[in-house]
């Protein structure tokens, strides 16, 4: 895959290794992060850094972060800077020689200062996590309590300076190795959702709604 060029590349987010598979294009990184359900986070806490994986949701050009006021991940994220990254896993690609072994996927790093999303924006912030989260379920929850919107902590940060690191098709071996009568390929990986099970602590009988159905599917 050649390289693309976008005002997402900076030398912070530059790929060096492999840069083959770098892609800078905004709407490859968007689409990864929309894909791609967990996170990863790295900031320093007390001097040692630490990754802590955590859901997400791009709206527009802003990454959202949400958690408890306690998290001592995104208390850290409102004072320095942090780097964020997403992994999607589509194949394990099986080669002539351990070396060559790989795997197909597509990965994006971000890194910025995030910043708390002001009060007066915070509801519609958080309807736009749980639409992006579960598209369609908003319309069938309860408001959310004045309690619950000053217990969720929530940060945005631009995605503005970022990568995106693609690797597709099948294993490059050795030119030799190819007439050694070895199977090589790749197996992909496909990711499902499994039918809806119903809460058991609920009190009445209620139709699984067509958005989680559609969800599902």
């Amino acid at each position: 895959m050649s390289v693309h060029t976008s005002e997402l590349k900076s030398e912070h987010t530059r790929i060096k290794r492999a840069a083959n598979r770098a892609v800078y294009e905004r709407e490859t990184v968007h689409a990864i992060l929309d894909e791609a359900v967990v996170c990863h986070v790295g900031v320093i806490v007390d001097d040692r850094p630490i990754v802590i994986p955590t859901l997400h949701a791009r709206v527009g050009d802003q990454l959202l972060l949400h958690g408890s006021p306690a998290s001592r991940m995104l208390r850290m994220a409102k004072t320095s800077e942090i780097c964020v990254t997403v992994s999607l896993i589509d194949g394990w690609v099986l080669a002539r020689s351990a070396l060559h072994h790989s795997v197909n996927y597509r990965s994006v790093t971000i890194v910025g200062r995030p910043e708390v999303v002001p009060k007066e924006e915070k509801v519609e912030m958080l309807d736009a996590l749980m639409e992006r989260l579960t598209p369609g379920r908003n319309a069938h929850l309860r408001p959310m309590t004045d309690k619950e919107i000053k217990g969720t902590s929530l940060l945005r940060m631009p995605i503005t300076d970022a990568a995106a690191k693609v690797r597709t098709g099948p294993p490059i071996d050795d030119e030799e190795d190819y007439d050694l009568p070895i199977w090589a390929g790749v197996v992909p990986i496909i990711t499902t959702l499994g039918p809806p099970e119903t809460d058991p602590a609920m009190r009445m009988e209620v139709d699984i709604p067509d958005h989680v159905h559609t969800f599902r599917s």
